[in-house]
């Protein structure tokens, strides 16, 4: 049986073979190609809520797709962009919203928001390679968290980042062989602990990244032996989207509905 370093390994090792079957997939061609045909006609926030489609697939791009009912919250984060440091999305913790709203840049750029190489090609490699992390997690979660983790290690400036963002929490918890339960104690302690215990600056360095994931596929492996874990379990919408408490308290706060 296949282990999730070689998996991983198989898949980093060769990413862009990768996300050129991914692409050619029938389901992620149709939806890419309706994306990039339309995307640029759209000129407002308004607009871009009006075509689901459109909007599902940005979603599920920056890996938000849980998020996609809170229309609300979304059309907040859009609207406000992120030049003014008090901007929604500034304020949140988890990044992806950020980028979201950097992608599709309305508050900043008005009507030629959508015409950017980073709203048109810069969305389609993003949903491509979030359906490939997707795609290799229904067979093992541990290699979907190594892609994510490898993806993402280079933002991690604290350690306030790496618990904002669950998916990178549990795969450093997993590294560092901490107690699901870790993640219940004292927030402050917690991000000390982690930049006691780990040079971040090495977390931007490729090759270090992928001597950490070696120890995090390696635990992995040994913590959840094939068969035992639940692969939907750690990708719920309070768990592995990286949702914080504050989003969640902010998402309470709303009327949901896209107004």
């Amino acid at each position: 049986m296949t282990t999730t370093h070689t998996s991983y390994k198989l898949i980093s090792s060769d990413l862009q073979t990768s996300l050129k079957r991914v692409s050619e997939q029938p389901d992620v061609k149709r939806e890419t190609e309706y994306y990039l045909a339309t995307i640029g006609s759209i000129k407002s926030v308004d607009e871009f809520f009006a075509d689901s489609r459109l909007y599902n697939y940005a979603m599920k791009a920056h890996g938000l797709e849980d998020m996609a009912y809170a229309k609300a919250f979304m059309r907040k984060v859009l609207t406000e962009g992120i030049d003014d440091k008090d901007a929604f999305a500034n304020q949140l913790s988890d990044t992806r919203y950020k980028e979201l709203a950097e992608a599709l840049n309305f508050a900043r750029h008005g009507e030629l928001a959508t015409t950017f190489e980073r709203a048109q090609k810069g969305v389609v490699d993003k949903y491509t390679r979030q359906t490939l992390e997707v795609s290799v997690g229904e067979d093992n979660t541990g290699v979907r968290l190594a892609l994510y983790f490898e993806r993402m290690a280079s933002t991690v400036t604290s350690g306030y980042s790496i618990i904002a963002d669950d998916a990178l929490a549990q795969v450093v918890r997993t590294a560092l062989q901490l107690p699901a339960e870790f993640a219940s104690t004292d927030i402050d302690r917690q991000a000390a602990y982690y930049e006691e215990m780990l040079n971040l600056e090495d977390f931007k360095d490729p090759l270090k990244v992928g001597t950490f994931l070696e120890r995090f596929t390696a635990m992995w492996e040994l913590e959840n032996p094939s068969g035992s874990y639940d692969p939907l379990a750690a990708f719920q919408p309070s768990s592995l989207t990286g949702i914080s408490t504050d989003l969640l308290i902010s998402i309470n706060n709303l009327k949901l509905g896209g107004r």
